[in-house]
């Protein structure tokens, strides 16, 4: 179950995949459009002689740089918290995949499970 204890099809998995996928593109091509018109746009409007300094740095820096990662910083939080879900990529706990039966366990997984657990060590438990 999702954070919100409902059951999500793998229709609506793949369609909440994509539409965090899609947000994701957009908030970077966002961020890098900040990015290019703050550095190159503002800096290929002067010489270091005429650039406006804040805190010791070029303007087109400052905002590009500093104000730009801070200000996505955010944006990326509030999008994660707005639009992202929280939920299992694989079938609900206790379920089986959609139209198939769990598939049978390989030799590798099966002695996996059975393996004796390491101890904070390094060594096998005897």
């Amino acid at each position: 179950m999702n954070m919100t204890g409902q059951k999500m099809s793998e229709k609506e998995k793949n369609r909440q995949i994509r539409k965090e996928a899609i947000v994701s593109v957009i908030l970077y091509a966002a961020f890098f459009i900040w990015w290019y018109f703050t550095g190159y746009g503002i800096a290929e409007k002067g010489t270091t002689e005429t650039y406006t300094y804040v805190f010791g740095l070029p303007m087109w820096f400052f905002l590009s740089c500093i104000v730009g990662y801070v200000l996505f910083v955010a944006a990326t939080i509030i999008v994660v918290k707005c639009f992202f879900k929280n939920f299992e990529l694989g079938p609900e706990r206790g379920e089986e995949p959609d139209g198939a039966e769990a598939a049978p366990k390989t030799a590798t997984a099966a002695a996996a499970e059975t393996a004796e657990p390491f101890t904070k060590g390094g060594e096998m438990n005897d």
